[in-house]
């Protein structure tokens, strides 16, 4: 074998044995870039209502606004009750109503769950609601946070700042 040969293939080897391990690193998440240096979102819950459902102990929609005061973005992925059996996230438009699997809370921003807009729909309420009862809501993100909050019972025509 020759001294260039030899010379060639451990060059070969050194470069190659380089790129597996940059490989490595990517693939398992190394390299400087962890998730510890991603934005932050910053969440509060505020103005939240549960207008008195129309008939006794019947679905009654939930509203408030989510507010994120970090330079990250993040979901509202999931709402659960432990005073009513499901609580569904929706999507409202003029003509239509459809069920979502999770809404975007935007960096420096708001989600706003309102009239006519998105909202909630609470069903299956353990014990029928009354005005001035509070329910709670647990409100889970993508990004692993939950935040409690208690939901007060409004009257059926209730509108904020009015």
């Amino acid at each position: 074998m020759s001294r260039q040969f030899r010379r060639s293939a451990l060059i070969g080897s050194g470069v190659a044995a380089a790129l597996t391990a940059g490989t490595i690193l990517v693939a398992c998440g190394g390299g400087g870039s962890s998730s510890a240096g991603s934005p932050k979102s910053e969440l509060s819950i505020a103005d939240s209502y549960i207008p008195l459902p129309a008939a006794p102990g019947g679905m009654a929609a939930g509203y408030l606004t989510v507010k994120n005061a970090g330079a990250g973005t993040d979901q509202l992925v999931k709402v659960s009750s432990p005073g009513a059996k499901s609580v569904t996230m929706h999507r409202s438009n003029e003509n239509t109503m459809e069920e979502v699997d999770a809404l975007d809370v935007p960096a420096h921003g708001t989600l706003a769950l309102d009239r006519g807009g998105n909202h909630l729909m609470i069903m299956d309420w353990d014990k029928a609601p009354a005005v001035g009862d509070k329910l709670e809501l647990d409100l889970t993100f993508a990004k692993g946070n939950t935040i409690s909050v208690q939901v007060p019972v409004k009257p059926l025509t209730y509108r904020p700042g009015s």
